[in-house]
Parts: structure tokens; C-alpha cells; sequence
């Protein structure tokens, strides 16, 4: 095989692999939507029951639980870390359906749409 032929097949797996990539970040944002759906009614659950939406054990219990069960090749800061950043987000979902009026399905959390995050609760 020539070096051009070599070349053209490496390439054509870099786009292979691309593919791959494109189809599990597809995935991923479907799950971080349906995470964040979760976390929306925990906040609305939440302002009804008078609970904060700041659940420190939680979040330490979840990203102590991911990296525990992480089997690479990620390492356990870098799990931690993007789980930080899904937290985060999550939260802050909360946040605003907490402070969205009861029965109200005006704005982004409007009932049958989906954000990003999951609940810490």
C-alpha cells in the first residue's frame, strides 16, 4: 500500500470515529435533556414541601457514587468535574421552577420541554 493509500485510509477512520462521536453526543444530550426533567420537577416538588434546592450529602453522594462506578478510560476527576458542571446546571433548573408560580407552564420550564442536568435532591 502506498503512502497516499495509507493516508486516505487513516483519514477515512477519523471520520468513522467522528460518526461514532457525533451519534453518542446525540445520546448524550437526549439524556441530559431527560435528566433535566427530573431535576425540574424535584424543584417544583421542592418549593411545594418548602425544601432548599442546595443539597450538599446529595451532591457528594452522587459524585462520589459516579466515581466509583466510572470504568474508564475517563479518570475520576474528570467524571467528577463534568458532573460538577451537570450539577450545576440541574440546580439551577431547580432554581427556576421553585420560583415559577404554581400551574404556570409559560418560559423555559414549561411542562413537556426539556432542559439540561439532573437533580442533586
Amino acid at each position: 500500500m502506498s503512502d497516499a493509500e495509507e493516508r486516505e485510509r487513516q483519514l477515512a477512520a477519523i471520520e468513522e470515529w467522528r460518526r461514532r462521536i457525533d451519534t453518542v453526543d446525540d445520546q448524550l444530550v437526549r439524556l441530559l435533556n431527560s435528566r433535566s426533567v427530573c431535576a425540574v420537577e424535584i424543584g417544583r416538588i421542592k418549593r411545594v414541601i418548602g425544601e432548599p434546592i442546595y443539597a450538599p450529602d446529595r451532591e457528594r453522594r452522587i459524585l462520589e457514587r459516579l466515581e466509583q462506578m466510572n470504568p474508564g478510560p475517563l479518570d475520576g476527576l474528570a467524571v467528577r468535574r463534568l458532573f460538577e458542571r451537570v450539577i450545576d446546571e440541574s440546580r439551577r433548573l431547580e432554581r427556576l421552577a421553585a420560583e415559577q408560580e404554581p400551574g404556570s407552564a409559560e418560559g423555559p420550564l414549561g411542562r413537556g420541554e426539556e432542559g439540561s442536568g439532573e437533580s442533586q435532591s
